[in-house]
């Protein structure tokens, strides 16, 4: 197969088994005190491209940091990777970024990128076949927290790319499975991942309060994703975007605040919230070199490398099995 065939290739989790896991963790998250929608649903073709948005602010450092340090040790990184890689991203990010990798590594055998969002799959790989026309792609429509099963493209080491920051999202304790698991997948390759670490408040505030309102509109991109997908009827104008850093547990916590006592429906059910009433939509950990290298060898992998910018607000750290 070419990589225009196998970019039409898409595991069968599908738009509809995605929909009902939606509707599913929404109902049970309104259930609970405090409310909550888990931040993976923000990502639909919308909210991706509200994120990318985001990438470019100038209050938002993690993405252009992260970029640099990749440009930076993009050779190093490869020489860690080995030749004939195959790239396995969890959570498909930035073009620019793993656009980095492949130009650095040396005869890279295939680039699977998993995430839930099949419509930005679909772009991401039509985009990249164009320039890697003998690069295998292969998109997996798929939930990176449950088990995979991934195609067998070859011999190649597996080369797992997980960036941006994504694992701040889960709590530690979620953590440390999770990259278990993601370990079990490498069959014994390694994982680039990315890092933000702890810094000024006041910069973290900022990069999750932009003056443009581009996170505002992506946090409220969820309620207008549960009115289009699930009929829910959600008033965008009663809800406020809220996100603060609690220096306590080292994390950013954003939200969507109830401006109004007020009712909503979501399929069939009737969700009553109080003025000021919130729905938590994420957590952002920041972790010290030493935390997160602590939660690495906990999941069994051990520290082969870690890259920071001269300020050291951002991490790239290479992961390999014990």
């Amino acid at each position: 197969m070419d990589a225009r065939t196998l970019s039409k290739t898409i595991e069968p989790d599908g738009v509809h088994a995605n929909r009902d896991a939606f509707a599913r963790d929404l109902l049970e998250g309104l259930r609970t005190t405090p409310k909550r929608i888990p931040c993976k649903y923000f990502y639909d073709a919308e909210g991706s491209r509200l994120f990318d948005g985001i990438c470019d602010l100038p209050e938002y450092y993690q993405t252009r940091t992260e970029i640099a340090l990749l440009e930076t040790k993009a050779a190093e990184i490869a020489a860690m990777m080995g030749e004939n890689a195959e790239l396995i991203e969890l959570g498909a990010g930035s073009l620019r970024k793993v656009r980095v990798l492949l130009d650095a590594l040396v005869a890279p055998r295939a680039y699977v990128p998993i995430d839930i969002s099949g419509d930005y799959l679909h772009g991401v790989v039509e985009e990249l076949a164009a320039d890697y026309p003998g690069l295998y792609l292969y998109p997996v429509v798929a939930d990176f927290t449950k088990p995979l099963i991934l195609p067998r493209l070859g011999a190649g080491r597996r080369a797992g790319f997980f960036s941006g920051s994504t694992i701040g999202n889960f709590e530690p304790g979620e953590a440390t499975p999770l990259l278990a698991s993601i370990a079990k997948l490498l069959r014994g390759g390694g994982l680039l991942i990315g890092v933000d670490l702890v810094k000024d408040p006041a910069t973290l505030h900022a990069a999750y309060n932009d003056s443009a309102g581009i996170t505002a509109a992506f946090n409220k991109n969820l309620l207008v994703r549960a009115n289009r997908e699930l009929g829910a009827d959600f008033d965008l104008d009663a809800f406020a975007h809220y996100a603060c850093y609690n220096p306590v547990r080292a994390r950013i916590e954003m939200y969507l605040v109830s401006q109004s006592r007020q009712s909503v429906r979501v399929a069939d059910k009737i969700f009553s919230f109080a003025p000021g009433e919130p729905i938590h939509t994420e957590n952002s950990y920041k972790y010290t070199i030493e935390s997160f290298s602590g939660l690495a060898t906990a999941s069994g992998f051990r520290v082969k490398a870690v890259w920071t910018d001269p300020l050291q607000w951002f991490g790239l750290f290479w992961l390999e099995e014990f």
